[in-house]
């Protein structure tokens, strides 16, 4: 005999979905432009999404790809392909460069 009450979840528990966790942090990229200016891009495991910003400790804007190896978007006119080493990025109101690290 237990001295502990019966869990009112117990059901309910055994009997939801599985979680999915967020993506871990695969590698997280200081990269220079042509322009000769910064961006702090983190690559997530599963090449489905990345964090950008614009300037350091700035707002990251989340940019996700629909499939592994497609371009990362978001809206407002946010594109990013490539990887830790090399992108080709599209800010709103500015046309795409190249960063590298």
């Amino acid at each position: 005999m237990s001295s502990t009450a019966p869990d009112p979840m117990a059901s309910q528990l055994a009997n939801a979905a599985p979680v999915e966790l967020p993506p871990a942090i695969s590698s997280s990229a200081t990269l220079r432009c042509g322009d000769n200016s910064l961006i702090y891009v983190d690559f997530f495991q599963g090449e489905k999404q990345v964090n950008l910003r614009t300037q350091k400790g700035g707002v990251a804007t989340m940019l996700k790809a629909p499939e592994a190896g497609q371009p990362y978007v978001a809206e407002g006119g946010y594109s990013l392909t490539g990887n830790a080493e090399s992108v080709s990025v599209t800010t709103p109101g500015q046309s795409a460069k190249t960063c590298k690290a």
